[in-house]
C-alpha cells in the first residue's frame, strides 16, 4: 500500500509499505477513505515531537471503512463506515476511567506518533471499539474528518479548559484550524466577546465569518493595546493559546484579566517564559491538556443537528498521490489561504 512516511526532521516521502496486520484481538484494520494534515504533523516535521521516530507513517485523523476486526471486537464489522479518533483508548485503565483517554496506558495519542498513522491506504486501530465511532448513514464523511481531532481539541483544550461561560470575554490567539475550532465551539456558551488575534488577514476574515466579535491583526496594531481598548482596559476572562510558540503564550499572559484562565492548546517544542512577576497576585489559572476526545459523541450529535458545520473549515482537496503537494499547500497557509485540506484515498 502507499503511505506518507516520516524520515526525520524535514524529511518525508510517499512510499510503498506492507499492509497492516491485526496485532491484538481488540484491533481493527480500517481502509482509509479520507484523511487530512494537522498542525501537529508540521511540528513532527520540525523535530518538535521526539516520540515520533523516523520510518513512521504520519497522520492521526480520518474516516474509513472497517476492513477486518479482531476476535474480541463485537460492536464493529467489516464494511462499517467509521470516524477514526486521534486518541486510542482502552476504556479500562485508571486514566480512561477518569475520562483522560489521552493518557491511556496502552493508547493515547499513538497514531502517527508511536505507531503508524492514517496517511495511508490502510491503518491498524488499537482498542477499536472505544477508538472508532460509527458514522450514521447519509452523513457528510468529508466534514466528519474535522471531528477526528481539531473540533474536540479546540473544544476540550480551549473552551472547556478555559472555562468559557455566558457573558465572558474570550481571546483566541491564532486563527488557524484549532483556533477556529475553538471559536466555533465557544459559541455553544454565548460569551459576550470572542476576539481573534493573528497576523494573517485571510484567516482573520474567516474568523469574522465564523462568529468572532472582533479581530486584531498583530501586524497592523499592537495586540495588547488593541485588546485592552476592546475590554475597557481589563483584559479577557479566557485566553486560548492556539499556536504553540513562546511569543503567543507570553501574549496570552499579557491579555488575561484578574481571575482569568489561560488555556494552552498549542504544541510547544521550546520553552516559553512564565511571567510570575506580573501574574503572581492576579488569581490566574493556566491549563494544559492533550485532547481526550470525550466530547466526540456530543459533537457528532451537534453536527447531525445542523448546529455545527465542520465543512466550513475545508479549503483544499487533494488525491493521495498528490499528498506532498497537500503538505506544501498546508505548510504555506499564509500564501495558499489553506485552513484544512482533505486528502482522498484511492
Amino acid at each position: 500500500m502507499k503511505a506518507l512516511v516520516y524520515h526525520g526532521p524535514g524529511k518525508k516521502s510517499l512510499d510503498e509499505r506492507p499492509m497492516p496486520q491485526l496485532a491484538s484481538a481488540t484491533d481493527a484494520i480500517v481502509k482509509v477513505t479520507r484523511t487530512t494534515i494537522c498542525g501537529t504533523d508540521l511540528h513532527i516535521l520540525k523535530g518538535d515531537v521526539p516520540t515520533c521516530e523516523p520510518s513512521r507513517i504520519l497522520g492521526h485523523e480520518g474516516v474509513g471503512i472497517v476492513h477486518q476486526v479482531g476476535t474480541a471486537v463485537s460492536s464493529l464489522k467489516e464494511g462499517d463506515h467509521v470516524l477514526i479518533s486521534c486518541i486510542s483508548s482502552c476504556g479500562k485503565c485508571e486514566y480512561c476511567r477518569r475520562g483522560m483517554y489521552s493518557h491511556c496506558t496502552t493508547g493515547g495519542w499513538i497514531l502517527g506518533n508511536r505507531i503508524d498513522g492514517t496517511q495511508a491506504e490502510y491503518v491498524r486501530i488499537p482498542h477499536a471499539e472505544t477508538s472508532l465511532y460509527p458514522i450514521p448513514a447519509g452523513a457528510d464523511e468529508e466534514a466528519l474528518v474535522m471531528l477526528s481531532d481539531i473540533l474536540p481539541t479546540g473544544f476540550e483544550c480551549g473552551v472547556l479548559n478555559g472555562k468559557v461561560q455566558p457573558g465572558s470575554t474570550v481571546a483566541i490567539v491564532g486563527a488557524g484550524p484549532i483556533g477556529l475550532a475553538s471559536l466555533l465551539t465557544a459559541q455553544f456558551y454565548s460569551p459576550a466577546q470572542i476576539i481573534m488575534i493573528d497576523r494573517d488577514a485571510h484567516r482573520l476574515e474567516a474568523a469574522s465569518r465564523f462568529g468572532a466579535t472582533a479581530c486584531i491583526d498583530s501586524r497592523m496594531s499592537e495586540p495588547v493595546a488593541a485588546l485592552m481598548k476592546l475590554t475597557g482596559g481589563v483584559g479577557v476572562d479566557c485566553a486560548i493559546e492556539a499556536v504553540g510558540v513562546p511569543e503567543t503564550f507570553e501574549l496570552c499572559e499579557a491579555l488575561i484579566a484578574p481571575g482569568g484562565v489561560i488555556a494552552n492548546v498549542g504544541v510547544h517544542g521550546v520553552k516559553a517564559d512564565l511571567h510570575l512577576e506580573s501574574l503572581w497576585d492576579r488569581n490566574i489559572s493556566i491549563t494544559t491538556r492533550l485532547v481526550d476526545t470525550v466530547s466526540t459523541p456530543m459533537l457528532l450529535k451537534t453536527v447531525r443537528s445542523g448546529r455545527l458545520d465542520p465543512a466550513s473549515l475545508i479549503t483544499h482537496r487533494f488525491q493521495f498521490e498528490d499528498v506532498l503537494n497537500a503538505y506544501e499547500t498546508f505548510g504555506r497557509a499564509a500564501d495558499s489561504h489553506a485552513l484544512k485540506v482533505i486528502i482522498e484515498m484511492p
